[in-house]
């Protein structure tokens, strides 16, 4: 592995910063106290970055994308980790899934997704089932020869702000030695779809204004047309698509780390106690130091795991590893960096309270930290027969 980015990543890393901290710091104080992103401001981000040419980076050149390698695409995520994720949201990163696309499909879905015309979400959780996707209880039967949709899906990001739904469904159940084991399918689902409605969610304290809905299906009837990938083969949809999202967790983990650890030592170097600055005592020296080592950790079993995707080898337990590093690393990171700010560091006069609280989410989606360390064991622990 090349420790050293190239001129080109070197011009990814500064370009998203630069947009980050032009086009996205400004609005983030009034997204925190209204929770909520103007449509004006929502619109503004995307024909910016759409005019940059970064919208749908993730996505190869011959649909449209800027065709960014698992690598470059993790520096463009570590930036954006910088900034408000109900801002950075609008930068405009579709789901990989939609390369699934067959036929009609890509003229109605995919393509308009990566032209930044149609914004998508992924809905797979339940009420019942969160990191058990099997246990879902929204299912879909034939009836006619269309599909028909019962149940409910909730904790759905960007649901609020989207056109259409990448939606995992139980299409049946198979008996196994084990007992019994749901089928799975992926279904694309329109805003507005007869039998289909979206609701506000809950209140969440991390990442005001990037909001959880609820998805409710009444007797909804969707057409084959709308399967995405094969029937009962939601899973091999997810595998070959949807891993590599906890990168995008471990890496907006490094980047927010980042900005909250400067935080932290421009107010260690400033900040006086007893006659010097609170830098000079070992007490806060030795967090600091602890802090960036850290970073730096998760920053490249980060990047290594990228690296591995770019090149075709096993990534499974590495991007496990690294999600879960990362994300604990952030909550250490802002804990420390509260401390150090002691009382004023839950006032909302900083933003460091805001970064506490949107840590924490970070250890839980996109698979916990719990699950994250049972890919890890299970990869180690398979060959040996455990």
């Amino acid at each position: 592995m090349n420790f050293g980015l190239s001129d080109e990543q070197e011009m990814i890393v500064s370009t998203v910063r630069d947009f980050v901290e032009r086009e996205i710091f400004p609005h983030e104080t009034e997204v925190e106290r209204t929770g909520e992103v103007p449509d004006e401001v929502a619109q503004e981000i995307k024909r910016k970055v759409i005019d940059l040419g970064f919208y749908a980076c993730n996505f190869p050149e011959e649909v449209g994308g800027a065709g960014l390698s698992h690598l470059d695409f993790a520096l463009v995520e570590r930036e954006l980790g910088r900034g408000s994720m109900a801002l950075t949201h609008f930068f405009g990163r579709p789901q990989n899934i939609l390369m699934a696309c067959e036929g009609e499909q890509k003229e109605r879905y995919l393509l308009p997704a990566v032209r930044g015309e149609k914004m998508d979400a992924l809905a797979m959780t339940e009420p019942e089932a969160g990191s058990d996707v099997r246990g879902m209880s929204c299912t879909a039967r034939r009836d006619s020869g269309d599909w028909v949709v019962n149940g409910s899906k909730h904790f759905i990001s960007g649901a609020d702000h989207a056109d259409f739904f990448i939606v995992f469904v139980a299409t049946g159940v198979d008996d196994t030695p084990k007992g019994p084991k749901k089928r799975i399918t992926c279904f694309l689902v329109d805003r507005g779809h007869p039998g289909f409605t979206v609701r506000d969610g809950y209140k969440s304290v991390s990442h005001r204004g990037y909001k959880n809905c609820i998805l409710a299906f009444d007797d909804c009837r969707l057409s084959d047309m709308q399967v995405l990938g094969a029937v009962d083969g939601g899973f091999e949809v997810m595998n070959t698509w949807l891993y590599a999202t906890r990168i995008t967790v471990a890496t907006m983990s490094v980047g927010r780390a980042r900005r909250v650890f400067d935080h932290a030592l421009s107010y260690a170097a400033e900040r006086k106690q007893f006659g010097q600055q609170i830098g000079k005592f070992q007490g806060v020296s030795f967090q600091i130091a602890d802090m960036i080592t850290e970073i730096d950790a998760a920053d490249w079993l980060t990047l290594s795991a990228a690296w591995r995707l770019d090149r075709g080898l096993p990534a499974n337990r590495e991007i496990a590893s690294a999600k879960l590093y990362a994300s604990e690393m952030l909550a250490r990171v802002t804990d420390a960096t509260l401390q150090i700010h002691g009382g004023m560091g839950l006032m909302d006069d900083y933003p460091i309270e805001r970064f506490w609280r949107d840590a924490r989410v970070e250890r839980i989606w996109d698979g916990t930290s719990e699950i994250q360390r049972h890919i890890i064991s299970r990869d180690l622990l398979r060959p040996l027969g455990a």
